[in-house]
């Protein structure tokens, strides 16, 4: 059984930094993507930065350039570290991943970034 389990969230001033991790286990993130999402209330759940199975990145538009996405194979996690943070990044932050044609999430950390 996949399961993905986010931590770091928290309120944050805009300008500040956070690092979101996200300890997968039941599948190994050398073989499977996972990506890192947001939902804003009143908003869709949109991608923010994904890494690969063999370790490449991509990034919306929007968080390019603050956000970096990196991963510890050894432990199996997954980490977001967002700089510059504005308060449209105010969102509930997800980690997830597609196995076997199955999506997987977490519960979801929140982040909250005051003006």
């Amino acid at each position: 059984q996949v399961q993905l389990m986010e931590s770091g969230g928290g309120l944050v001033q805009a300008g500040g930094s956070l690092r979101l991790s996200c300890a997968v286990s039941g599948t190994a993130i050398s073989v499977t993507s996972v990506g890192w999402y947001r939902q804003a209330p009143g908003k869709q759940r949109e991608l923010v930065a994904v890494i690969s199975s063999i370790g490449s990145t991509d990034y919306a538009d929007s968080v390019k350039g603050r956000f970096t996405v990196s991963r510890d194979g050894s432990k199996n996690m997954v980490y977001l570290d967002m700089n510059s943070l504005k308060p449209e990044d105010t969102a509930v932050y997800y980690c997830g991943c597609r196995r076997l044609s199955r999506d997987y999430w977490g519960q979801g950390t929140q982040v909250t970034v005051s003006s």
